[in-house]
Order: structure tokens, then C-alpha cells, then sequence
């Protein structure tokens, strides 16, 4: 795994937050992609990716020869210190970019 400080110390985010950020922020990324804005190999960011779909904060879909990762916004955090928190607040704002509102996911159709 490559690491993203410069003193190759801990970072805040494990590599799970790290790769939900990059696709926050580029749903049709490739995995490969993903893993380089993540710091990651490309078989550990598969890896992690298969653990957040099977977690339910995403789902993937094959749009030709790529794939379309769809965020799941109102999926709440696994640990016990963040019950009640939502992760789509914590995506939007380290993601840089707005998601979509109200739990929805990031593809939904607007009301």
C-alpha cells in the first residue's frame, strides 16, 4: 500500500473513507483511478469497494465497458461513536461537492 503523508504516518481516514471520498467525487472513476486519489493499490481499493457494496454505501452499475458506482447518502455510519450520523453529510463535505439531498442517493431523481 502506498502511503499518503508525507512522513508516511497514519492519516486520519482509513482507506474505506478515503476511496467513498474519491468516488464522491467521480462516480465513473476507474478502480485503478480510484486508487492512485485514494493512495491504493488497485487490488486493495477492489477489495474495499467490494466491502462497501456489500455494506450497502454503494452499488455498482455497467455502463458499457465502465462502471457507475451509485452512492447510498442515507446509509449511517458503522461505529457506535457516530450513531445517528448519516454518511452523505460527511461525503459532501470532503467530497467538495454537493450530493444529493435528503438521503437520497447521488443518482436519484429530483421530487
Amino acid at each position: 500500500m502506498r502511503s499518503t503523508t508525507a512522513d508516511g504516518s497514519w492519516t486520519l481516514l482509513t482507506g474505506h473513507g478515503h476511496v467513498l471520498v474519491a468516488i464522491a467525487r467521480n462516480p465513473e472513476a476507474r478502480v485503478r483511478d480510484i486508487g492512485d486519489d485514494a493512495g491504493l493499490t488497485e487490488r486493495t481499493t477492489a477489495a474495499i469497494i467490494a466491502d462497501l457494496e456489500a455494506a450497502g454505501y454503494l452499488s455498482r452499475e455497467r455502463v458499457g465497458r465502465r462502471t457507475r458506482y451509485q452512492l447510498h447518502l442515507d446509509v449511517p455510519f458503522r461505529h457506535q461513536g457516530q450513531e445517528g450520523h448519516l454518511v452523505g453529510p460527511f461525503l459532501e463535505l470532503l467530497a467538495g461537492q454537493p450530493t444529493a439531498a435528503g438521503g437520497r442517493t447521488q443518482d436519484s431523481p429530483d421530487s
